[in-house]
């Protein structure tokens, strides 16, 4: 049995994309170009609409294959792999310690920090939302069996209001969840999940830190040291640490770091 950790490209959205792509072709080629129309303003208006259509559904399906070929464990890229184990590398649990992974998806992550970890206890908490149907509870739970590890557990939950008391975890982990979640204020959701942190814990969280997203995150590291935290520092991972620049502009992903450090 071989675990199966999906792809952060669904299979879902690009077959909607070629869909849709399809969908404007056969407009097209019907309205714009076949004789069911008479030439005109109006055929002239429909050709240019469902060829811009078209040609908008092509970059775009290509861009959403390129994505998934880059993100596939199973392909030559493995960036999802590359970036899972990269966090965990910074997760250190004591004995008998316990670890929480916020938006764990697949269960990629949280099963990578229990490996690194066999004695110590992790948690991984999802929505498992219609956006990523194909994650869920049971193929995280399926994942950790296919790996071998049983010092994890699963259970649904939801970021902007996690269900643990101040200071239950001795470690806080996330990857790529705060900026898919609407928000005005992002620090304010990094700071419920830190809520859980125990003194002396420490976290590592990756995402997309742009200001556009999150606002001036150097600020909130400066306040998280006022706040009495030992350590708080961003790293840049699109150096070639997890993902190249050229990789960051095109996927998207720019404003990547890893905001790690010790409470």
């Amino acid at each position: 049995m071989k675990p199966d950790y999906k792809n952060w490209m669904p299979k879902g959205m690009i077959y909607t994309a070629v869909a849709g792509t399809a969908l404007f072709l056969i407009l097209f080629i019907i309205f714009g170009v076949s004789g069911i129309i008479k030439p005109g303003a109006l055929k002239t208006v429909l050709f240019i609409v469902f060829l811009l259509g078209t040609l908008a559904g092509i970059c775009v399906s290509a861009w959403m294959i390129l994505m998934y070929r880059a993100f596939s464990y199973n392909g030559k890229r493995q960036m999802s792999k590359q970036i899972i184990e990269g966090i965990a590398g910074y997760v250190k649990l004591p004995e008998g310690g316990k670890g929480l992974d916020v938006g764990c998806g697949s269960g990629a992550l949280a099963i990578a920090c229990a490996k690194r970890n066999p004695k110590a206890e992790f948690t991984g908490i999802d929505r498992w939302g219609k956006e990523y149907a194909s994650f869920s509870k049971t193929l995280c739970e399926n994942n950790a069996k296919a790996e071998g590890v049983s010092n994890v557990t699963f259970n649904r939950g939801d970021a902007v209001k996690l269900d643990f008391a101040d200071e239950t975890f001795d470690a806080v982990v996330s990857n790529y969840v705060y900026h898919n979640i609407p928000s005005n204020n992002r620090q304010e959701i990094l700071l419920e999940t830190l809520r859980t942190l125990k003194k002396g814990g420490t976290f590592a969280i990756h995402d997309i830190f742009s200001k556009a997203k999150y606002g001036d995150m150097q600020a909130f590291i400066r306040r998280l040291k006022e706040m009495g935290y030992e350590k708080a520092e961003l790293i840049d991972t699109t150096n070639g640490k997890f993902i190249t620049k050229s990789e960051s502009k095109w996927m998207e992903l720019s404003g990547s770091a890893l905001l790690t450090g010790k409470k």
